[in-house]
């Protein structure tokens, strides 16, 4: 049932998605530098190009086609891996044979694994989710599934240009904070010299005077 519900719910999606690209709407430059929006297409000398294509810098996925960019953005795909893990792996070629653009987050300390745990309820490997579906495990049949329910194509049809971003922990690592400049650390006190002996008692007084000690 869980999948069948994510399935209804990918399909509404994709269904709005196909109505509003279906209206498509031209960003039109005259010659006066002046712009407009329409949906229908210029003529003359003004220059159009389709709202919301222009590509915007510091993100991998704007270079990605439309379609499969629109699917990335309503489920974005994240891979928990860890190392010496034969399933994640497993879970990571299945995402680049198929091409589908995703994060990849690795697990290799107490703190990861604590965050994970908060995350998923287990501390087991591999862990993907596509937008809000947790998949927790690997089997190539149930990742397919969902990934076909979310709109991801069967084959790839990422541009040769494009880099799969490099994994990063699931928590950052604490920098060391450094030595304050210009500090010296504080000579050693010198050790306490000890303090002389007392000098022994002679022994004489006014009932004593030859000093003898008994």
């Amino acid at each position: 049932m869980t999948i069948l519900r994510f399935v209804a719910t990918c399909a509404t999606l994709v269904a709005l998605a196909t109505a509003a690209q279906a209206q498509q709407v031209y960003r039109i430059v005259g010659p006066d530098g002046k712009v407009t929006f329409s949906d229908r297409a210029p003529s003359g000398g003004a220059e159009a190009a389709q709202a919301g294509s222009g590509q915007r810098g510091g993100n991998a996925n704007d270079a990605l086609p439309y379609q499969l960019r629109q699917v990335a953005a309503r489920f974005p795909v994240t891979l928990y891996t860890g190392n010496d893990c034969q399933p994640c792996n497993s879970a990571r070629n299945l995402l680049i044979n198929r091409g589908v653009p995703f994060t990849e987050r690795t697990i290799t300390s107490n703190e990861d694994i604590d965050a994970l745990k908060q995350l998923s309820g287990v501390a087991s490997l591999p862990f993907g989710t596509i937008g809000g579906q947790q998949l927790k495990g690997f089997s190539d049949s149930e990742w397919s599934q969902y990934l076909d329910a979310a709109g991801y194509p069967a084959q790839s049809q990422l541009p040769p240009s494009y880099r799969r971003p490099a994994p990063t922990p699931l928590v950052a690592a604490k920098p060391l904070a450094p030595a304050a400049e210009g500090t010296t650390p504080a000579p050693a006190s010198p050790a306490a010299r000890p303090a002389p002996a007392a000098a022994p008692a002679t022994g004489k007084s006014p009932a004593n005077p030859a000093g003898i000690i008994f």
